[in-house]
């Protein structure tokens, strides 16, 4: 278990261009994109037990973030 959050730009650094101007011509890249951050603050704040949820809502939580970053690296790497 890591208590580090994953932001984008630091796990995509080199892509950090793409992310802003994906985000700023296309709305459902940006809703995607917050989506992640919000899913990876209720990750960060369940694994640091700031926010304590069950196992079984820390793994869906992990899951959904992972689904998100695939989604996203998707996109920025077309």
């Amino acid at each position: 278990m890591s208590n580090t959050p994953h932001d984008l730009y630091e796990d995509f650094p080199e892509k950090a261009e793409a992310i802003h101007a994906l985000k700023a011509r296309d709305t459902h890249f940006a809703k995607m994109v917050e989506e992640y951050h919000e899913v990876n603050r209720a990750v960060h704040r369940a694994e640091t037990r700031v926010e304590p949820v069950t196992p079984e809502h820390e793994t869906e939580l992990r899951q959904r973030r992972l689904r998100l970053k695939d989604a996203i690296w998707k996109q920025i790497s077309a």
